[in-house]
């Protein structure tokens, strides 16, 4: 074991290239929900719980030069969660945070912000116009949204600049509004007809939109989608009680299967984001802030009843953070998940045990005594994973080293169909850490890479594989995911699953929107 030494120490020693970075694929390769429920307090605050974090160089045709930041919230939604389904938090900032020099803060960061209008839609009922207790009152189109009973749109706030002191709004290409609409979440087949209509309808809510500063549109959609992570989530958690740890990679179920996220989604041309042509790289992250304080208050009616209302105080805490795919789940201590997630990339020193001396490869090798975790000591592989970013691939220069997601802009894509699963790991130099893609298989990746796969090489810098005599193995969940599973345009993700998979209203069927209820005249 070596002696640990301070983390900023080690970052001069790490002189990775991307050559050498793409020798890994000699070895034998083939590792849990990305951020779901990933710390105690985000728990009580679904809204608000970020689940997935995605930057890459887009891949769409004819959309070179742009970069795709997504961030996905509100995990494991069922389909047919009704009545209500899954609006966002009219109280919270939803923000997508970019650092563009290497410094841990952010220089840009656009923030979103929703509004949730109720239309009151009402039913003559004995000649009485009755508010009916449901989203919407008959089907929902391309040509027709009246059937809509709670209408949900949002902002896009973009802060610049030193401390973040330019403040301008993110407007729609086509009449400058500043508030732009989120499509209602899939009902179902009676409401939107099939899984294509619904995905015509929701087309209708990608907006191009112009992006203060930026002389070239850009793109922004928010709305339901389908889950787009895939993990074998009750064995990962359950002492990773999987059937086989380096078997096949498409064994297992995948347990988001039948899950929805709401996703916020935007496209900016990466001249816009980058520094300059000579420092392409860009780190990136999003958080969620609700108000620090809330008040259930009451709004007597006749003296007779009340109805609560919430109350929030204008003071903002963050509640939710990610960037790097699992790392408040399988890296930080249960103590210190509730403080990451609150925390700043800045203040990362505070949780460089973490990293430096991960306990994870440890649970590894207590449960699979087969195996053994790496020895080196402190992980200077995993430091240049989590915090500062492979030098040659998306380091940054004069890093200051801190957890988030990091993309270098100049990388060429990798069109749909050729992407390996297991990015960089793979040869593939246009996929996480690079960046992430949907498709990349973070959780295999994260395995092989957290018991020493980039050790085992023995071309790093990383010790010698005699520290990591299980890099080799082919780590897997068994829940197979690679670019197949998504589309080659933004949004990218999938149409969500219907909360009713059966057919479309026939005709005459249904709610009357405009005719006689039971009872009415």
């Amino acid at each position: 074991m070596q002696p640990k030494v301070p983390l900023r120490g080690i970052i001069k020693a790490l002189g990775f290239t991307a050559a050498v970075f793409i020798s890994v694929v000699s070895v034998p390769m083939a590792a849990h929900a990305s951020s779901h429920r990933e710390a105690p307090l985000i728990t009580t605050m679904p809204k608000t719980d970020g689940t997935d974090f995605y930057m890459f160089n887009s891949y769409e045709p004819g959309r070179a030069g742009f970069v795709t930041i997504v961030a996905d919230y509100q995990p494991l939604e069922d389909p047919f969660a009704g009545p209500n389904y899954y609006t966002m938090d009219p109280e919270a900032e939803y923000t997508l945070n970019l650092d563009t020099d290497g410094d841990a803060l952010p220089e840009i960061s656009f923030v979103f912000r929703f509004t949730n209008t109720l239309q009151n839609l009402t039913l003559p009922v004995n000649g009485q116009n009755i508010p009916i207790p449901l989203v919407n009152d008959g089907p929902i189109s391309i040509s027709s949204t009246a059937s809509s009973n709670v209408i949900e749109t949002y902002t896009v706030e973009m802060l610049s600049g030193k401390n973040l002191k330019n403040h301008a709004f993110v407007s729609n290409a086509s009449g400058g509004a500043t508030t732009i609409t989120k499509p209602t979440d899939n009902i179902g087949n009676k409401t939107f007809g099939s899984p294509a209509e619904y995905e015509a309808y929701a087309d209708q809510f990608i907006y191009n939109v112009k992006i203060p500063g930026c002389s070239t549109e850009g793109k922004v959609f928010v709305g339901q989608r389908k889950d787009p992570f895939v993990v074998n989530l009750g064995e990962t958690f359950d002492l990773i009680n999987y059937a086989n740890p380096v078997g096949a990679p498409d064994e297992a179920t995948d347990a988001l299967a039948a899950k929805n996220v709401t996703s916020i989604e935007l496209e900016v041309p990466a001249s816009c984001i980058t520094t300059s042509t000579s420092q392409p790289i860009v780190g990136g992250w999003t958080t969620a802030s609700v108000p620090q304080t809330r008040t259930l208050t009451v709004d007597p009616k006749h003296g007779k009843s009340s109805t609560p209302m919430v109350e929030g105080s204008k003071a903002l805490v963050q509640v939710s953070r990610l960037g790097m795919p699992l790392v408040n789940e399988l890296v930080i201590g249960l103590k210190d998940k509730d403080k990451f997630n609150s925390s700043q990339p800045v203040d990362d020193a505070q949780f460089a045990q973490y990293v430096e001396t991960p306990s994870f490869p440890a649970i590894v090798q207590v449960v699979f005594p087969s195996v053994t975790a790496p020895t080196l000591f402190p992980r200077a592989d995993l430091i240049a994973t989590f915090l500062t970013g492979i030098k040659g691939v998306n380091q940054p220069p004069a890093v200051v080293p801190a957890e988030m997601l990091r993309l270098n802009t100049s990388t060429p894509i990798t069109a749909m169909g050729s992407q390996n699963r297991l990015g960089a790991l793979g040869g593939d130099l246009a996929g996480y850490p690079n960046g992430r893609r949907p498709g990349d298989d973070v959780v295999d990746i994260t395995l092989q890479v957290a018991m020493g796969a980039l050790i085992h090489a023995g071309s790093f810098g990383f010790g010698t594989p005699t520290q990591a005599p299980s890099g080799g193995l082919p780590f897997t969940d068994g829940a197979l995911i690679n670019d197949s599973f998504f589309t080659d345009a933004f949004p990218y993700l999938k149409t969500p699953i219907p909360g009713s998979p059966n057919g479309a209203i026939p005709e005459n069927n249904g709610l009357p929107v405009n005719g006689a209820a039971n009872g009415g005249t």
